[in-house]
């Protein structure tokens, strides 16, 4: 894009120094008034052919015979770039278009977030921090552009429409974030998003309260309201701030510096570490990670759980640690 831009700069100066050099040139030499000149330079190197607005005296002809070869070959020039410059572009956009397709069919497993602004820009920046795979897509074309700047995968695109979910591979999509700006656009994506997926995992955004139950009832999973959580972390933040500083370490470590973080990690049936205690498992000795509780398969929660708790197939072990720690851990519990 540099490159185009620097090229219609050059192309534009040099119009503008053809113009130049034959008002002054004019003016001087042939005597025509300011505006009579630029007229004259105008026609002369745009090739129109209109006749000479005032006689030319011999100097004022030579002086013309170079304006015309010079300033005819500076706009051939510039209808050249020109025309360069629209095929790059077009033939850039199709290029890029084609390489965001392909990264979208390879993409499994994977989270939509639907929505870039301030809530749906927050959940693409906490699951890029995550390393999990997922796209970004809204019809705001800056928005876009935004978050392509930070390096996600986008695409300008009506979230609720079918087509543009299906394209997205939404049939092998892990979850949904619904971030849309109206309870309605959200409670009609969530509606479409399990047509086409009953399986996918769905978390939305609400602004009014009595819209919470209507998209809970068509089928999101959770359901938050933003400025009634930032108004109970302001609250915490004054009443327990030591807590607050505590989940804001745990939750925000990329404001604070720091690469810890509460993660979930699923065992694996076939996993060495199944039915073993966590004392067995040696993972905050060889991980330094923490246990704060362990989720059952039959969907039981055991906080602090002790070291002589064992771990079953199928369990989620909830977990804190240093992120890439975590990350070989839920590695580990994977392997058969």
């Amino acid at each position: 894009m540099q490159g185009i831009r620097r090229r219609l700069l050059f192309v534009g100066a040099a119009l503008v120094a053809t113009l130049a050099v034959g008002t002054i040139g004019f003016s001087v030499i042939a005597g025509y008034p300011a505006f009579d000149a630029f007229y004259m330079s105008l026609i002369t190197i745009t090739t129109v052919g209109y006749r000479e607005i005032h006689p030319l005296n011999h100097a004022g002809r030579v002086f013309n015979t170079f304006l015309m070869i010079f300033g005819v070959g500076v706009m051939f020039y510039a209808f050249g770039v020109m025309t360069q410059t629209i095929i790059e572009l077009q033939l850039s956009e199709l290029l890029y278009r084609r390489r965001i397709k392909r990264m979208i069919d390879k993409l499994k497993n994977h989270f939509i977030v639907c929505g870039f602004g301030r809530v749906g820009r927050s959940a693409a920046e906490e699951l890029q921090r995550s390393g999990a795979p997922f796209v970004v897509v809204d019809t705001d074309t800056p928005r876009i552009e935004q978050a392509v700047k930070k390096g996600m995968l986008a695409v300008a695109a009506d979230a609720k429409n079918d087509e543009t979910l299906q394209e997205l591979h939404i049939e092998r999509a892990r979850g949904l974030v619904a971030a849309l700006g109206s309870d309605a656009d959200n409670l009609f994506l969530i509606l479409s998003a399990k047509a086409l997926n009953p399986k996918l995992k769905v978390s939305s955004r609400v602004n009014e309260k009595e819209s919470e139950r209507k998209l809970k009832m068509a089928g999101a999973d959770a359901v938050f309201r933003p400025y009634n959580i930032t108004g109970f972390r302001l609250a915490q933040a004054i009443l327990r701030p030591y807590v607050f500083r505590f989940l804001e370490f745990a939750t925000s470590t990329v404001d604070m510096g720091q690469n810890i973080g509460i993660e979930q990690v699923r065992v694996s049936p076939a996993s060495e570490f199944a039915s073993r205690s966590i004392k067995q498992m040696q993972i905050r000795r060889d991980l330094g990670v923490i246990v704060l509780a362990i989720r059952r398969g039959d969907g039981s929660m055991e906080f602090n759980p002790p070291a002589e708790a064992v771990v079953k197939g199928g369990d989620h072990l909830i977990v804190m640690g240093d992120l890439d720690h975590l990350r070989k851990m839920a590695k580990l519990m994977d392997e058969g």
